[in-house]
């Protein structure tokens, strides 16, 4: 291991600071599992595992609900893409923020409805199996790839942390943080889980804000000379605050940017695991009143995280960040290394605790996600009949849905190594912008809204998303693609939003409207000519065919 490692890996933290960090991030590794393992519960109620009983308080549910925003993917990707392309980083984390605040318009209707898969939720207007798989297939669907993303992030995390970010050694931090974050999610549950969250809330604010005044310290307290500086450190000082700067999103224009933003604000607001989250309250107001305090400290978290890209650019300079890493993910660890001088005792304690909140934020998303998915699979695809048939309960049949999805999930991870696989995350959020969100509106405001209409929506929606992304920039044919060599783009935007969404609200409404029909029957009212009403033979309203 030692020799996976070392190869070809600059040290980023320095030899110095580099034992005293790593030491003190894995005991907090230890200290976070062992305290993980004494919340887990042997309790065999459903409710109590899924959803805590629906009895946690809303200011605590409030606080584990934005915990649910400070994702790995979210807490090292943004500063980075901040620093590294300016107003189009700033512009996909404001839209991050939007999307509670989408959530909160729908979260009192779904609380009330006491479902909390989306199986359950699309059963509101159509009942039976077929719909539950819906739900189920629609979960897996955004889960996996989403998995993938969080773990490779946190791989490539570590081994920034432990200054060796070569390919091979991403590969071992990535297989070794998947092992870690499948033990917890094993033994996790809702209740757990909150907790943590909890915990990462204040401490992933507390961290972000001291690395932010400490840039700021830098530059004699002044946010205009910092962002002066983060101007003309950047790779393009002319172009820093317009947006068209990060290429990947810049090809499709207007069109291709409301496609983004679509798929940003909706996907995110729609993400399964929030479903659990909104039910854990006591009851409607408690729902509402936990959103509120989620939707300030989720806009407190982004205003902080869009500071700490803008401080990385000043501080460590766009181009350096780009060469350590082209996606910025080092962005948070180049500036906590930065700002304070390299043999002081505050650098390794500032390190330590931005990788300890790196941590905190694969541990919890990764489990968050795993858990939601694998109540999907234990309630909507396998249902009683299914559990009854395996012959063993439904708490083991959770604990081994989310062993094997984690283990699903890295064993896909390691594979596709090699690859750029970050378009998965605007996967997973398509998918949720195109069948959730469209599908919970029309049950929710549309009493017409039938079996038929979901089935349409749900599997035309995901068919749509993944012929669109195949055939989009972010597959082939761009430099960020997954198969940059390659060119079979025959889609112009970078994510299918602006298709997609609108073509499954139609696709709902043909399924169960069925407009055709009508007219079919408008125009041959009869096969022959109609009787009369008191003719012998003449059928009343009142008959019933054999």
């Amino acid at each position: 291991m030692t020799h996976l490692l070392s190869v070809g890996s600059p040290d980023l933290i320095g030899t110095a600071a580099r034992g005293a960090v790593i030491s003190a991030f894995l005991v907090f590794i230890g200290l976070c599992l062992l305290w993980v393992f004494t919340l887990a519960t042997q309790d065999d109620d459903p409710e109590r595992l899924y959803v805590a009983g629906r009895a946690l308080p809303p200011v605590f549910n409030g606080v584990a609900m934005a915990g649910e925003q400070i994702t790995v993917i979210i807490l090292v990707s943004l500063p980075g893409a901040i620093a590294l392309f300016g107003y189009d980083g700033v512009s996909t984390a404001v839209d991050s923020a939007l999307a509670l605040g989408v959530f909160l318009l729908l979260a009192s209707r779904i609380r009330a409805t006491r479902r909390y898969t989306l199986g359950e939720l699309f059963s509101l207007r159509a009942e039976g199996p077929g719909v539950r798989i819906a739900g189920a297939v629609v979960t897996l669907c955004i889960a996996v790839p989403l998995l993938m993303v969080q773990l490779r992030a946190g791989g490539i995390t570590t081994a920034l942390l432990i200054g060796m970010p070569s390919e091979r050694a991403q590969v071992v931090c990535t297989v070794l943080m998947g092992f870690l974050v499948t033990c917890f999610a094993g033994v996790a549950d809702l209740r757990g889980t909150s907790f943590v969250q909890v915990v990462k809330v204040p401490v992933a604010l507390a961290t972000l804000a001291a690395v932010t005044l400490l840039a700021l310290r830098a530059f004699d307290w002044s946010p205009g000379s910092l962002l002066t500086a983060a101007i003309d450190k950047s790779v393009s000082p002319g172009g820093y605050l317009s947006p068209g700067l990060w290429e990947h999103s810049a090809g499709g224009g207007p069109l291709g940017t409301l496609s983004d933003h679509i798929v940003v604000v909706l996907g995110t607001a729609m993400m399964p695991h929030l479903l659990l989250r909104v039910s854990a309250g006591r009851d409607v107001p408690a729902a509402r009143r936990s959103l509120s305090v989620a939707v300030v400290l989720t806009g407190l978290f982004y205003l902080l995280l869009i500071t700490t890209g803008f401080a990385a650019a000043a501080v460590v300079g766009s181009g350096r960040i780009g060469a350590v890493d082209v996606k910025g993910q080092g962005a948070p660890l180049l500036l906590a290394s930065e700002v304070l001088p390299h043999h002081s005792t505050g650098r390794v304690v500032l390190i330590t605790l931005v990788a300890c909140v790196a941590f905190l934020a694969v541990l919890t998303a990764v489990a968050s996600v795993t858990f939601a998915a694998a109540v999907s699979v234990t309630r909507d695809l396998l249902g009683r009949k299914g559990r009854a048939r395996i012959g063993i309960g439904e708490p083991a049949v959770l604990r081994l849905s989310v062993v094997a999805l984690c283990a699903v999930s890295l064993l896909l991870t390691t594979a596709v190594h090699r690859y750029p696989i970050e378009f998965l995350l605007t996967f997973s959020l398509s998918l949720a912008a195109t069948c959730v969100f469209p599908a919970v509106v029309y049950s929710f405001l549309w009493i017409g809204f039938n079996r038929d209409g979901l089935l349409w929506l749900v599997y035309g929606g995901l068919s749509l998303c993944a012929l669109l992304t195949l055939a989009s920039p972010a597959v082939s044919g761009t430099k960020y693609a997954l198969l940059p060599e390659q060119d079979f783009n025959l889609f112009p935007l970078h994510t299918p939003g602006l298709v997609s969404v609108p073509a499954a609200f139609l696709l709902g409404w043909l399924g169960s409207a069925r407009p055709w029909e009508r007219t079919t029957h408008h125009r041959h009212p009869a096969w022959g000519p109609t009787p009369a009403r008191n003719a012998p033979g003449a059928r009343t309203d009142s008959a019933r065919t054999p």
